[in-house]
């Protein structure tokens, strides 16, 4: 992803994902909940991920995901923009999306297993 809106586009490519308002931003929901933003810091975008997949993420892939004190106790952290991790950054906006998704909206899409 090199930018906002990249970002963007690839989650609204999800089935059922909207662009609506979430803090103050326009950001990809589904279900009118939001699982990323366009974050506090430039050159990043915050993406909703498990604890400990944050964990891992950090101590795997430092360059590309990272935190500030704001998302330091919360499930989110900073992706920036431009590195070479584009499918792992796909990946974890796909988990972000299936977290949200209802039952049956993970059947009709034909992902009823976790990417």
């Amino acid at each position: 992803m090199n930018d906002w809106d990249e970002a963007c586009a690839f989650a609204h490519s999800l089935p059922g994902v909207e662009m609506a308002s979430w803090w103050g931003s326009m950001c990809p929901k589904i279900n009118a909940k939001g699982f990323m933003a366009p974050g506090r810091e430039p050159g990043s975008f915050a993406l909703s991920v498990t604890t400990p997949e944050k964990h891992i993420l950090f101590e795997t892939d430092p360059e590309t995901f990272w935190q500030t004190a704001h998302y330091r106790n919360y499930p989110m952290l900073l992706v920036r923009y431009g590195t070479d991790s584009r499918e792992r950054v796909e990946l974890y906006i796909r988990r972000a999306w299936w977290d949200r998704l209802k039952k049956a909206q993970r059947v009709a899409a034909g992902v009823e297993e976790r990417p």
